[in-house]
């Protein structure tokens, strides 16, 4: 039972500091005066959920501090893009 408790707070502290590293989503340019840094896109997603965690992962991988999206296309599979900051 212990060890059920002990890997529940591990996995929690975990993701905690995983998601302090990741990139945020903002909804124009961020107003600490962040440099763009390039532009990202994300292709044959389903759905927004799973397109916009793609452009966060890319994001992340890229170093960057912040990412807006600026384009969403399609209807069966959906693309879009998004310009990072950092």
């Amino acid at each position: 039972m212990k060890s059920i408790k002990y890997f529940a707070v591990a996995a929690t502290l975990s993701l905690a500091s995983f998601a302090s590293f990741a990139a945020q989503s903002v909804s124009e340019q961020p107003a600490d005066h962040a440099q763009k840094i390039g532009v990202i896109t994300a292709n044959g997603h389903t759905n927004l959920d799973s397109l916009e965690s793609s452009l966060a992962n890319q994001a992340k991988l890229a170093g960057a501090s912040s990412y807006r999206i600026t384009s969403v296309t399609g209807n069966n599979r959906m693309s879009a893009s998004a310009v990072i900051y950092k």
